[in-house]
């Protein structure tokens, strides 16, 4: 089987104009909207009475929050019978935020994240945290996975590999999705697998029950048949 191959380097875009960064910073910098924003990174949509809840503010200013966040193109918003669902906008939106993350400083990180946030999470729809950067070093260590400043690329072994896991590699390659993503993770601060592959890599290992969503936020569970699965097939262990 052929290796993946490497993902072209993107293209430079322009710098967009100061002025709408400025913009695009005050959208995000309000505290209740960076809550709001925080919320929707799990990936279910919500409707504006939970966001208000989440952000603690009044529906009717959750209400403004929220059309600003429209206008902005920072959200998008769908309608089923009486309720409006939002959600965000797309994966870019989900990585300008995770990336944001980054720029606080370190010695914040792991004061301000609750340990089981730390230790797995979901990304927007990939696996993060300390899990999500094991599973991409454990297949680079076993020579599943090779990592450029591009990005990912499955080796032979790795394409057959995930394909026992039930991935469809070819399927993704078709897809106009970037194939693996190296995304930097915050609390981390090495990457974890994003990307197509990070997403249908995540969609796995809840089908396979080796992980679990928490009941509340985008914190994830390890299964007990996660544990024996990770350390038998690549060597990861917790304790």
């Amino acid at each position: 089987m052929p290796k993946h191959p490497r993902p072209r380097p993107a293209q430079p875009r322009a710098m967009p104009h100061p002025i709408d960064l400025a913009h695009l910073a005050s959208l995000i910098g309000d505290p209740a909207r960076a809550m709001m924003l925080s919320r929707l990174m799990e990936g279910p949509a919500r409707t504006a009475g939970e966001l208000s809840r989440d952000a603690r503010v009044s529906p009717q200013t959750a209400s403004g929050h929220l059309a600003k966040l429209l206008s902005g193109g920072l959200l998008g918003v769908e309608a089923q019978g009486r309720h409006r669902y939002y959600r965000l906008a797309g994966p870019e939106v989900a990585r300008a935020l995770e990336a944001l993350g980054l720029l606080v400083p370190l010695r914040a990180a792991p004061m301000s994240t609750p340990e089981p946030l730390r230790f797995a999470r979901t990304c927007y729809d990939h696996l993060a945290g300390t899990l999500g950067v094991a599973l991409a070093e454990g297949m680079e260590r076993r020579g599943l996975l090779e990592s450029s400043e591009e990005g990912f690329a499955l080796t032979p072994p790795g394409a057959e590999f995930v394909a026992h896991w039930g991935v469809d590699v070819e399927a993704l390659t078709r897809g106009r999705r970037a194939f693996a993503k190296r995304c930097l993770d915050w609390s981390e601060r090495r990457a974890h697998i994003g990307g197509a592959l990070g997403a249908a890599l995540a969609e796995r290992l809840f089908a396979m029950r080796w992980l679990a969503r928490r009941t509340e936020g985008r914190g994830v569970r390890l299964t007990v048949e996660g544990r024996t699965g990770f350390e038998r097939e690549l060597g990861l262990s917790w304790p």
